[in-house]
Parts: C-alpha cells; structure tokens; sequence
C-alpha cells in the first residue's frame, strides 16, 4: 500500500520524507490552495453565507501535481500544521480533489503532530483521524465576518473619508487600543512632587533610607508637592536624632514563568532580543520545520501557534532530568510544576513551546544555526527548563528609623535591603522587565542579580548619625506608548484575536499607513487617528474591546462545536448591515465637523490658558478646518478659495500640541542666523521630507537650500549642523599630481567626492565634513584604477545582502534579499524583484520568492 502525504511546506515535506519509508510519497501544498476574490459577492449572506472560493495559477498547479500523484497512491494522509488553519487547508485540498473527481476508491487520513521529529511523525501516522469539522467552521466563520466587514465597511470610508481605507475587524479594534493610549499621553498633565533621602551611619557601616511618614502617616507619592516643602523637610532631617524602631526579616520566594506561548515568546523576543513579532513568528517556523543536524534534518522546537501553557509528560520528565543532570537535585522543586493559563478565551489544545529535546543544548548546536535562530532557540530553551526550576529566594529586611527634634514633627524614615540568598532558576533565565513598565523598551538585565541592595547589620533601638540629606524634584508621567510586547499583552488580556494573528495584524496597521514603529513604540500616524475618529463615532459598538472579545469567544466555542457557526454569521450580520445602511445619508461635512472636534488636541494649536485656537493666520476672518482628500489629508482655510492658506498634518512622529502653526507649509523653525549675511536659518519641512533653508539675501537669485540626510534626525539639528550642511560643497584640498580641486558634498544619492569628473562614493555623511586629503586621494586613485565592473559586484558582495533565504527548490541556485538605491529587493541569478508595499525583508519566505521570481519570469 502506497501513502500520498500533504504538508504545507517544502521544508517540512522534505524533512518528513527521511523519516518515513518507501511507501510514503510527501509532498508541499505551500499553504492555502484557495481563497475568496477580492471581490463582492464572495460570500453570500442571502444563501446562507455560501462562499466563492478561487484558486490563482499556481494552487491550480499545486492542486493538479497532487490530484496526478494521488492515482498510483492508495491512501490521501492530510498533515498539514494542527491548528484551525491547518484543518481549513486540510479541508480546501479534499474539496478542490473531490470536484476533479480523485478521491475515487481513496482512504483519506487527517494526521497531526506537535513537532517534526522521528518519533513524533511516526507516531502521527499510527493515529489518523478525520477531519475535524468544528474547526473547519470556525475558520470559515473567522473568514467569512472578516470579508463581510472589510467589503461593507471600506466603501463607507471611500466615501465619508477620501483616502482612508478600513483597517479590518480586528485591526481596527487594535488601532483603537494604540490612538487611546496617544489620547491619554496628550491629555495628561504632569505634575510636581519631591522625593527625599538622607544618608545615615550605624555600628556597622552606611545606609540609604527614604523619608516615608510624618507624624505617623505614610508619604504618599505626590505627598511632596513643592520644593519650599521639600527643603523645610530636609533642614529638620539636618538637625534630628534618629534611631531604629523596628527591623523586620522574611524570605520572598520568586517563582518562573511558565513555558512559552505564542503570544509571550513575541513579547519576551521583543523586549530580550528586539525582534519584531513577524520575524520571531518567521525564524521560530524555520526552527519547527527543522534544521540540518550532524547530516540529519532535526525539528528543534514544538508547534510555534499555541496558547498552552502545559508540557506532554514524556517531555517534563526529559525536562526534569536535565535540570538535575546540569545543576543538581536543589535546582528541582518539591514536585513538579504544572501550569495553567489565565488567558481569556485560551484554547489548550497544544503544548507550550519547548525544544523537542532537550540534550540539543544551544551552546552545542549554535554552529548548525544563524545569530537570529540562535538567539530565538536559547531563549525558548532557557525558558522551558527555568519553568521547571525551583524558586529564587530573597531575603528581604526592612528598617523603619524615626528621626526626631523637640520642636518638629516626628519624621519616620524607610530603608529596604533586597539581597539574593537562592538563585534557583534565576540561574539560567533572567526575567525581563514587565511588558507595563515605563522603561520597558530598554534593554533587559541579564538576571535578578544586579537588583540586589544590601544593608549593613543594624540592631533594633540602635542611634544613627546623620551623614547628608538630599531632595530631588521629580515629575509624573503618563503611560508609555505601546509596543509590540505590550500591545500582544493588552490583545491578549482583552481576549481580541489569536495567538497566530498578532503579527498580522501588526504588519497590517504598519502596511496601511496607520501606525508606525518609532524606537519600538507603535505611534498612530494621521491616517490612523482619523479612521479610528470616525470609527468611534458611527461604529462604536464593533470596535467596543467586549463586543470583539466576545465574538471572538464565539467562534472559539464554534470550534469547540458548541455553535452553529451559520447562526453566529447571521446574528452579527443582521445587525451590523443595518448599522451601516443607517449611516449612509452621512455628509461629508458632518464627518469633517466630527472630526474636528475629536482631533482637536492634534491637529489645532493651543493658547497660553490651553484652549484650541482655529482661527486662520492668514485671513483672520474663518477658521482652520481637517480638509479630506484622495491624495491626502490636510488643513485648510474654511474661506476656500478666497483665502488659500494650508498646511500638512505633519507626520505621526510629531504629534505635540505646541508646534508652531501659524507658518504657512512647509513646516517652520528658525535655528538661528548666518554669521556672515545675518539672514535667518530655518528648518522646515516640504514635499520631499526637511531641509535647511538660509534666506535669500541681496546678491542671490533665491534662497539656499539643503535636504537633512537620513542619517541625521530632524529634531537634532542645531545651528551649528545647519551651518556645515549650508557651508556645502566643501573643499578638502588640491590632488598633488593634477593639481585640481577635490570637494566632498551631498548628492542625490549620498555623499560622495568629486574631483575633475571623477566621482567616489564617502561610506557616510560624517566623512563629507572630515575626510582629509590623503585619504580623499586614496579613494579617487582606487575607484580610478578599479576594474571595469568591479563597483557594481563589490556593491552585491557588501554588507546589503539583508538575508538569504535559501536555494530555488528547483533549480537549486541562491535566492538573496538585497538592499538597493530603491529599495530592499529580490535577486536570483541576474533577475532582480521589487518586494513591494505588502512584503517585508524580515518577513518574506523562501516560498513567496520563488512564487515572485516565477511570476517575473512569466511576465518575460
């Protein structure tokens, strides 16, 4: 008997083929073999939500290769990855071979397996089952309500909002998440408080201790609100007596974080490692479909879409006997810890994510995988066996010391000591800083350690001399701006969307221009804070967190066959297609005045008392109103067009309610003066990003101007910068054998040097203002003598080679993502592809490639 096997990769395929026999024939359906036109009328809500599936060219092939392969076999054995996705695509592929009439007299297998070992495949193939059709549902109602919303919701937005586009049903609730935040850091208001410390000397040695009471009532934060406060405070410590009331000792177990899920290996990846949730999702696929081991394809790790959080018990055992093998028996708890997780709408049909063995210890197979894969495999393999380690014990000690004066207040006084008695798994696993602290984007610590404080002995009663007291003024902040870590963290707690979305969802919001990525916080751009605006104003309820959450809950219990998911599709259509036919006589101009209202603290500027001022600088008789249109959105003189005054949003990057507004566009800010023609040096901002402008003085046709380079952030140029960039073409000196000017400047494409018609591109923009004459002389003379071509192959050969993705499953030759003057793109032999605005250097496959690369090749 002859087994034809279905996988979704060729990775995967060609792995899974060496671990089975002869009799097995394993073959890549590379994902999805269908989907629905992006067109209307794909799903039809008036025949019971029936669905119009298509398949491009190429699943067409797929589909043929398999439907020819499957007549000389006599088993159809579906092993595509064991998730709801991977049932949908186990279902699409019986669905499109049954209507070409191939599964005639065929035995059909449904197989899952958790990770792509020996064992685990053979294993799979003993125990087949059949299609699971609760999952299958779920899929097509997940399927089906995001294609309903996006083609009913979008030609709303066409029309109220020219230019915008719907970000999606989940989407849209997790851009909302981001603006609301950017709403609470614009509303906030700081406010002032002080903080006072003093140090003192005992028997022992010198402490630090925090004034924490007065007259017996604890300090509270902003208990200290003025500096005359502070220093009154401070002058009392000077001249008191203090002495210990009590100290107190305990031991304070920390406990580990159980194994991975999807949702926290992109969290941790992201604040340990700064890896985007699209990238940590992309090398952890390569680290599950395996990886060349001593000649032997080996899965290193489990299934990477998971929302469990427990471990089979063949693993936890392995698990276990590491740990004691590496660190001895006190490393090991009492019993062994079994997890259970508090995720809202959690699905525990998976394990963790854990290494498929644990004796691949990264340090011994980092030969065998690149920084990134490393780097992923080390933190999930730390993870799991810390999660099965025994708790770091602290002892805590806390000293209380009442300072006192005959005619004060008694002032109490706090000193903490925090010191490390038992690392236990804190040995091998760090934990990172909480995705909700404000400094959560900085760069993690590599253990607990370094947070230990350690107090002198102190007895009980014992007098203190006074050293030094110091008070420091300190202000509060809002909540920091969600990154990627932290927003996975809010969707998560929320129950919106699954662990497999995350990324997508992300990657959408990036793609559409609704947000962008600044030093790893998620900013909403313009186009993001508009669309959300109107949203919340005519759409509240289906961006509302509890009404997604719990849709989301239903299709979860569709999955769990516990509802029709027909039923749930008519429920939410029903009254989401009325909603929308309610809203269709919306004027234009209402959604402007709604608009204006609620992006008021964004888009107009603010008097000295804090109230928004509209009024137009130019005409002073109307007032500055959101103008929409398809190119783009801006502000404008309501007296359009006798009064023709405009000017840009400005970018998401530059979001403060104090910028000045009454320059016309471009964007304005002076730096200061020329030394020599005393005319004004300005920055501003025009069609093709900043520049520097020094005003047209008497013998000059038009002002001078310069572009800002990349390298060089708009907010950090001084006068001083402005004045190099203006000072442009400089001259570094005269070449000694032909005595001609060599200078260093700025050109369309970067700085280079030039010198009698010759050109040489300088590596940076620092060089054009230092590179002294030798060296200039040097890199003319080689880019001279250079061979004919040789610049155009070194340029490959260099460090813009971003990735490579590995050989063309046919013709065996390199496919390399490469960063161009356009561009990060494509090349293969002498082909070279666009990626495009939906595809990412970091993200794209090596099956995406090729499918481009064969779509060019067409094309020719």
């Amino acid at each position: 008997m002859t087994h034809l096997m279905i996988v979704e990769s060729p990775a995967k395929a060609k792995t899974i083929n060496k671990y089975l026999g002869t009799q097995y024939d394993v073959v890549a359906s590379y994902g999805h073999v269908r989907d629905l036109p992006a067109k209307n009328g794909s799903v039809d809500p008036e025949n019971n939500f029936a669905m119009i599936w298509e398949s491009d060219p190429k699943a067409k092939k797929r589909i043929a290769e398999i439907a020819d392969k499957l007549k000389k076999a006599d088993t159809l054995i579906l092993a595509t990855d064991p998730d709801r996705e991977g049932e949908a695509i186990s279902w699409h592929i019986i669905d499109s071979l049954n209507k070409k009439g191939a599964l005639k007299n065929k035995k059909i297998q449904r197989v899952v397996f958790n990770a792509i070992t020996k064992n685990a495949i053979l294993k799979a193939v003993t125990e087949p089952r059949n299609i699971n059709q609760d999952l299958v549902d779920a899929y097509l109602a997940r399927r089906g309500l995001d294609y309903l919303v996006g083609f009913t919701l979008s030609p709303i937005l066409w029309r109220k909002l020219p230019g915008m586009r719907s970000a999606g049903r989940v989407q849209s609730v997790s851009l909302r998440l981001i603006c609301a935040r950017e709403n609470e850091i614009k509303k906030f208001v700081s406010q002032e408080y002080w903080q006072i410390v003093t140090q003192l000397k005992a028997s022992q040695g010198q402490f630090e201790a925090r004034l924490h009471a007065i007259d017996g009532k604890a300090i509270q934060r902003l208990g200290i609100t003025t500096q005359e406060q502070a220093e009154d405070l401070k002058k009392q410590l000077e001249h008191s007596q203090f002495t210990v009331e009590s100290i107190e000792k305990k031991d304070v177990k920390k406990q580990p974080s159980p194994p991975f899920t999807t949702s926290t290996l992109q969290q941790e990846a992201s604040r340990k490692l700064h890896f985007s949730s699209a990238k940590t999702m992309q090398i952890s696929q390569k680290l599950y479909e395996g990886k060349s081991i001593d000649g032997n394809i080996q899965g290193l790790i489990t299934y990477m879409r998971t929302d469990g959080i427990h471990m089979a018990p063949e693993a936890l055992n392995a698990c276990i006997d590491t740990i004691k093998n590496q660190f001895g028996p006190d490393y090991l708890p009492a019993k062994p810890r079994y997890y259970k997780t508090k995720a809202k709408n959690s699905q525990e049909a998976h394990e963790a994510i854990r290494p498929t063995q644990f004796l691949f210890k990264p340090q011994d197979i980092s030969k065998y995988l690149d920084k990134d894969e490393y780097a992923l495999y080390n933190l999930i393999w730390k993870r799991t066996l810390g999660s099965q380690m025994a708790d770091a014990i602290y002892a805590r000690t806390q000293v209380n010391i009442k300072a006192h004066k005959s005619d004060s207040h008694d002032l109490g006084l706090r000193a903490n000591g925090n010191i490390l008695k038992f690392d236990g798994f804190l040995k091998l696993y760090g934990e990172s800083h909480d995705a909700d602290e404000k400094d959560s984007a900085a760069p993690p610590s590599s253990g607990e350690k370094s947070n230990d404080k350690r107090l002198p002995a102190i007895d009980d009663n014992e007098n203190c001399t006074h050293i030094s007291t110091q008070s420091s003024q300190h202000f509060t902040e809002p909540q920091a701006r969600y990154t990627e870590a932290t927003l996975i963290k809010k969707l998560e707690e929320l129950g919106i969307g699954r662990p497999s979305t995350y990324a997508a969802i992300l990657s959408i919001l990036q793609t559409r221009g609704y947000m962008i990525v600044d030093k790893k916080q998620l900013v909403p751009a313009y186009k993001g804070l508009i669309v959300t605006a109107f949203l919340e104003n005519h759409f509240g309820k289906y961006v509302e967190y509890d009404f997604t959450a719990n849709l989301e809950e239903s299709l979860d219990r569709i999955s769990d066959g516990k509802l029709n998911w027909q039923k749930v599709m008519q429920e939410f259509w029903t009254a989401f297609y009325a909603h929308t036919e309610s809203i269709k006589d919306l004027r234009i101009t209402q959604t402007i005045d709604e608009l204006n209202d609620m992006l008021a603290d964004y888009v107009f500027k603010k008097d000295e008392e804090g109230n928004i001022v509209r009024n137009c600088p130019l005409c002073r008789q109307a007032d500055l109103s959101i103008k929409l249109s398809r190119h783009g959105t801006f502000i404008g003189c309501t007296r359009y067009p006798d009064c023709n005054y405009t000017r840009t949003l400005g970018d998401a990057k530059n979001t403060d309610t104090n910028d000045t507004e009454e320059a016309l566009q471009p964007q304005m800010q002076i730096l200061g003066t020329c030394p020599e023609t005393q005319a004004n040096i300005s920055l501003k901002t025009g069609r093709y990003g900043p520049y520097i402008e020094r005003d047209k003085v008497k013998s000059e046709k038009k002002p001078k101007r310069v572009g800002i380079p990349k390298e060089w952030p708009a907010a950090d140029i001084t006068i001083e910068k402005a004045l190099q960039l203006l000072s442009l073409p400089r001259l570094v000196g005269l070449h000694p054998e032909t005595h001609k000017e060599i200078t260093a400047d700025l050109g369309r494409y970067g700085p280079y040097l030039s010198c009698d018609g010759l050109n040489c591109t300088l590596p940076s923009v620092a060089d054009v203002l230092d590179i002294g004459l030798n060296r200039a002389v040097d890199m003319l003379h080689n880019k001279k003598n250079a061979p004919k071509g040789s610049s155009k192959n070194s340029r490959e050969k260099k460090s813009n080679i971003l990735r490579h993705l590995g050989k063309h499953t046919e013709t065996g030759i390199d496919i390399n993502i490469l960063d161009g003057r356009y561009g990060p793109y494509i090349k293969y032999e002498k082909l070279n592809v666009t990626l495009g605005s939906q595809l990412s250097p970091d993200t794209i496959t090596l099956e995406e490639a090729i499918k481009r690369i064969d779509e060019k090749n067409q094309k020719k």
